[in-house]
C-alpha cells in the first residue's frame, strides 16, 4: 500500500494526512500525554511558570547538556532571581558568569543581560506573552519565544526542534523538510495545550528516540502508529555536527573572558600567555592572533582594549 505523503497538497485549510493514518488523533496525543504523566525527567525549569526563569533555561540549553544546565541555571537565578535583579547587574559579572560555567557563546549572557533590562524599561517589567511580542526582546528568536510563550503562558504553537523532527520522521515518515515538519507538528499538537504537549514530546525525542531508539525500553507510547517501529527502518534528518570545541576561538574566546574576569585588567602580553601555553608575540599564536580574538569581542561589547604608555591592556567591558 503507498503511503500518504504529508506534503502533497491539500485543500486549503485541509491538514496532511499521518502515514500511519490513525483512525483516532485524539489516542495519539493521549497515549503520549499518559506516557509524559507517568514518568518524566525533573529538571527544575519545568516546574515553574515563570517567564524569566524559563528564558534563562532556554538561553543556558542552546547546544548545552542539560545536565551541566541544572547547577548553572539554580545558582543563576539564585544570584539574580528576577529580571530588575539581572538588570541591575555589571554585565561583566554576568559575562564572568557565563565563561565560569562553560555554557559557550558568551554572547548570549550579554543578550540576556539587555532582554531582562528591555522587560524592566520597556515593558513595566512584565513579559510579553506571546511569540511576537516575545521576539522584541534581545536575542530571543523564534525558537525561543515560542518555548518561553509555550511553557509560561501555554500561548505556543507546536515546538519543533532536532528531537521533535526525529520524533515526526521516525513515526509518521515526516519527509526531512521544514515546513513538512511543522505542518505535522501543528497538526498533531492539541489546541490550546502547548506546554503540555511540547514538554512532552521533547521529552519523547530526549527519552525514547534519540539517536539510538529505546522503543520498548523506554515504552514509547507512539510504537502502535509508529512507522519506523513497524519497518525497522530508524533513519533520521541529518544533524549538524558541532564543530570540536578544543582548539577553537570559541575555547580561547572563553579562556579570555575568564582571565579577565580574575583581573581588573590585563596588558596583552600577559593575557596571551595565561590563554595558550605556546603563545609567542611573534609566532603564528601570537599577538596578531590574540588581536584579532579581542577584536570579535569588542565588536560584541563584551572586552574592551585601550592603549596606555606602556602598551595595550584589555578589560572586560561594564
Amino acid at each position: 500500500m503507498t503511503e500518504p505523503d504529508p506534503t502533497s497538497s491539500l485543500a486549503e485549510g485541509d491538514a496532511p494526512a499521518l502515514p500511519a493514518d490513525p483512525t483516532d488523533l485524539d489516542a495519539v496525543r493521549g497515549a503520549l500525554i499518559d506516557w509524559y504523566e507517568h514518568d518524566h525527567r525533573e529538571f527544575p525549569w519545568r516546574g515553574t511558570e515563570d517567564p524569566y526563569e524559563i528564558l534563562v533555561s532556554e538561553v543556558m540549553s542552546q547546544q548545552t547538556q542539560l545536565d551541566r544546565v541544572v547547577p548553572a541555571w539554580e545558582a543563576f537565578v539564585e544570584r539574580w532571581p528576577t529580571t530588575a535583579d539581572l538588570a541591575a547587574a555589571d554585565r561583566s559579572e554576568v559575562v564572568a558568569f557565563w565563561s565560569g560555567h562553560s555554557l559557550g557563546y558568551n554572547n548570549r549572557a550579554k543578550y540576556l543581560h539587555e532582554a531582562a533590562t528591555q522587560v524592566e524599561t520597556e515593558f513595566d517589567g512584565s513579559f510579553p506573552t506571546d511569540p511576537e511580542g516575545l521576539q522584541e526582546l534581545m536575542g530571543v528568536g523564534p525558537y525561543t519565544a515560542n518555548a518561553v510563550a509555550s511553557f509560561a503562558f501555554n500561548a505556543g504553537d507546536a515546538v519543533v526542534d532536532t528531537n521533535v523532527k526525529r520524533v515526526l520522521h521516525r513515526a509518521f515518515a515526516v519527509p526531512d523538510d521544514d515546513a513538512a515538519f511543522e505542518r505535522v507538528a501543528s497538526l498533531v499538537m492539541p489546541e490550546g495545550e502547548s506546554r503540555l504537549w511540547n514538554n512532552a514530546i521533547m521529552e519523547l525525542g530526549g527519552v525514547a528516540c534519540g539517536t539510538r531508539p529505546r522503543c520498548d525500553e523506554a515504552g514509547c507510547p507512539w510504537r502502535e502508529w509508529c512507522h519506523a517501529y513497524e519497518t525497522g527502518d530508524f533513519t533520521a534528518p541529518d544533524v549538524p555536527t558541532q564543530p570540536s570545541f578544543e582548539g577553537s576561538r570559541r575555547q580561547f574566546r572563553g579562556r579570555i573572558v575568564r582571565a579577565l574576569s580574575a583581573h581588573d585588567e590585563l596588558p596583552l602580553a600577559e593575557l596571551g600567555p595565561k590563554i595558550r601555553v605556546d603563545y609567542s608575540s611573534d609566532g603564528e599564536y601570537g599577538h596578531e592572533w590574540l588581536k584579532g580574538i579581542l577584536e570579535d569581542l569588542a565588536d560584541e561589547e563584551l572586552v574592551c582594549v585601550e592603549r596606555t604608555d606602556g602598551g595595550a591592556v584589555a578589560k572586560l567591558r561594564e
